[in-house]
């Protein structure tokens, strides 16, 4: 997780990473899942939705119920349990801005939309953070130049690597 500041303003982003560079068939397939939550909501994103709450087209909803259909949990439950915190935040001039709940997304809003599927039995936790500016069609993802997929996260360590050997030459 990290935050920056610019200019007065703030940014939130998250990526999980495998610490030894490469995702176990179990790790990618929990990390794909939180990529697809994350994914179904940011498409959703425009003035007039509701980021919060559990009603039909709101984003917490969209992102729970892709969660919910794909994979289970070892126990042959759906996942969604295991999605523990808050779709998002806004964030401007505090990393956590201050929200009115309930209150419909509008063009110039910035928020972080960050699912996370944490199975404390399996030992994995994967979360995706994105800051997402509200436009008047829809939305622009501000931290998209950060590596997203699985092959670019695990090109990127490999690259990591490759540079931390080198460097010990």
């Amino acid at each position: 997780d990290v935050a920056c500041e610019f200019s007065g303003y703030s940014a939130d982003i998250t990526r999980t990473v495998p610490a030894n560079g490469k995702f176990t068939p179990r790790q990618r397939e929990i990390y794909e899942i939180v990529l697809a939550a994350s994914d179904a909501a940011i498409a959703a994103i425009k003035p007039g939705v509701m980021s919060g709450g559990n009603a039909p087209g709101s984003l917490l909803k969209i992102a729970t119920d892709v969660i919910n259909s794909r994979g289970k949990d070892k126990d042959g439950n759906p996942l969604g349990k295991y999605f523990i915190h808050g779709l998002g935040h806004p964030i401007g001039l505090n990393v956590h801005d201050p929200g009115v709940p309930g209150r419909a997304l509008e063009p110039g809003m910035v928020i972080t939309i960050e699912p996370g599927i944490y199975i404390p039995d399996e030992n994995i936790g994967m979360r995706i953070e994105d800051d997402i500016l509200v436009t008047d069609t829809g939305a622009k993802n501000l931290s998209a130049r950060v590596p997203r997929t699985v092959a670019e996260i695990e090109k990127l360590m490999a690259e990591a690597k490759k540079n931390r050997s080198k460097e010990k030459d």
